[in-house]
């Protein structure tokens, strides 16, 4: 009997050991996420908060180039065209056109010209009913967003640094969500007690409330935390990519219009963040394009069940390849149908439906389109903006309770470090997380080199506390 017993405890005593040997490990990384990886995800959240209540400011802002109030019919759409084209000059080459939504809207001539940005298109907006140019700006992306959001838009993604910068955010989405799990694990198994023991000293007491109130809103937050770690991402640099050829390889992409007249190529796939990082394909002019061909995709367009008021019309310059009209009402429910129309012929050649899409490509525009605010309007703003005040006061706080914790015990545990924390694991503990801790690593580029360098600053710290 004796025998059976003594393996047992044995067993016991490991994966006690091992489960204390891993919340030391989590809990050492909740740490040095939230010291050195906090600021990053501060910066993220701040400026996300900044970019998604922009649009109504925008909106006063741009008042003069957005609207009209001028009285009676609107002209032909190709009369708007040739007055953008007279005003802006005859190097202009047309990028895409929105036509006016409403009575009090005016219509959106997007040009492009030899010394153009990549990611950038010069508006000419016109006043469908008189014709008078309303005003002329750099908007961004495909999305044309106006100079302000675009500014926002460039903070938010890389603050302003470049393509260097856009690393700051990727690293920020690539940590949020393993410092949300490790927070609410913690959380879990070392609850702070609903009131602070009377008994304790001050100081005590009051860590304890900013332990109780950090936790309650990592919590609160959790699944806000794990959404914008995960749509970040896709929009990211190097994991972004990676993502791209998982979702190609198992046939999740997106669906778009086949443009191409002469021969029946396979279905295009699209790329939902082209809203947000402003990719645009151009190739050299090799088919003359008139402003009255405009009306004539349009109106075939319409015919052929493309209903939304916003729409956008992008043509192109190569002689076997159709022009595009998109609905681009990303708001719910949500209107994306797009067809390809012959210039030529006004033959619609394809049309995709969003209704038609799979499961996994409406999530993935549902969730593009939350993650910039646009899916519900107003209240999907509202509720970015809190949370992003929010994950703001949850980073501030946890600085609050190290800054507290800090001057009280900084003689405890010397070498309380993530090497001493693998050290103490068992074989088959290491192991599974060596294993993905390397598919992390390969998956999260950022997240790999940062952790590497986690580790440098750990070990160095453990070898001056073994010396």
């Amino acid at each position: 009997m004796s025998e059976k017993i003594v393996p047992t405890a044995s067993a016991h005593i490991a994966k006690t050991q091992n489960a204390q040997a891993f919340l030391q490990l989590m809990r050492r990384l909740h740490f040095m996420i939230g010291l050195f990886i906090g600021p990053f995800i501060f910066a993220a959240a701040l400026t996300g908060t900044l970019y998604v209540l922009t649009p109504q400011l925008e909106n006063v802002l741009y008042a003069q180039q957005l609207t009209t109030d001028a009285p009676g019919p609107p002209q032909p759409l190709s009369k708007q065209i040739d007055a953008a084209l007279s005003y802006a000059g005859l190097d202009a080459k047309i990028a895409a056109v929105r036509p006016a939504s409403s009575d009090t809207e005016t219509t959106r001539v997007m040009l492009r010209f030899a010394d153009s940005a990549p990611s950038e298109t010069r508006a000419i907006f016109v006043d469908p009913k008189t014709l008078a140019v309303r005003g002329d700006l750099i908007v961004y992306g495909t999305s044309g967003i106006l100079p302000l959001r675009t500014t926002l838009d460039y903070l938010h993604r890389s603050l302003l640094l470049g393509d260097f910068g856009r690393n700051y955010s990727e690293l920020a989405a690539s940590w949020m969500w393993i410092a949300a799990l490790g927070g609410l694990l913690l959380w879990a198994v070392q609850r702070t007690p609903q009131r602070p023991n009377a008994a304790g000293t001050s100081p005590a007491r009051k860590r304890l409330r900013l332990r109780r109130w950090h936790s309650l809103l990592g919590v609160t937050l959790l699944a806000g935390l794990l959404f914008f770690s995960a749509t970040g991402l896709t929009w990211s640099r190097w994991a972004g990519e990676n993502i791209n050829l998982l979702r190609a390889h198992y046939g999740w992409l997106t669906p778009a219009v086949n443009t191409q007249l002469a021969s029946n190529a396979p279905p295009m796939m699209m790329d939902e963040h082209a809203e947000h990082h402003g990719h645009m394909m151009h190739h050299a002019p090799d088919a003359p394009l008139s402003a009255a061909q405009f009306d004539g995709v349009l109106a075939a367009a319409r015919a052929s069940g493309i209903d939304a008021a916003k729409v956008e019309i992008r043509p192109s310059y190569q002689a076997d390849k159709a022009w595009i009209v998109g609905e681009i009402d990303r708001r719910w429910p949500t209107q994306v149908d797009a067809v390809a129309v012959d210039p030529h012929s006004w033959r619609v050649t394809d049309k995709i439906e969003f209704a038609n899409f799979g499961l996994l490509a409406k999530l993935t525009r549902w969730g593009v389109d939350a993650h910039m605010g646009i899916l519900f309007g107003l209240a999907n703003q509202l509720v970015l903006a809190l949370f992003g005040v929010a994950l703001c006061v949850l980073i501030v706080l946890g600085y609050r309770l190290w800054w507290r914790r800090r001057p009280a015990q900084p003689q405890h545990h010397p070498a309380d470090t993530l090497i001493q924390a693998w050290q103490r694991m068992g074989l088959s503990l290491r192991f599974l997380l060596s294993v993905v801790l390397v598919l992390l690593a390969f998956s999260l580029p950022v997240m790999g080199i940062s952790l590497l360098l986690f580790l440098a600053l750990d070990a160095w710290r453990w070898y001056r506390a073994q010396a």
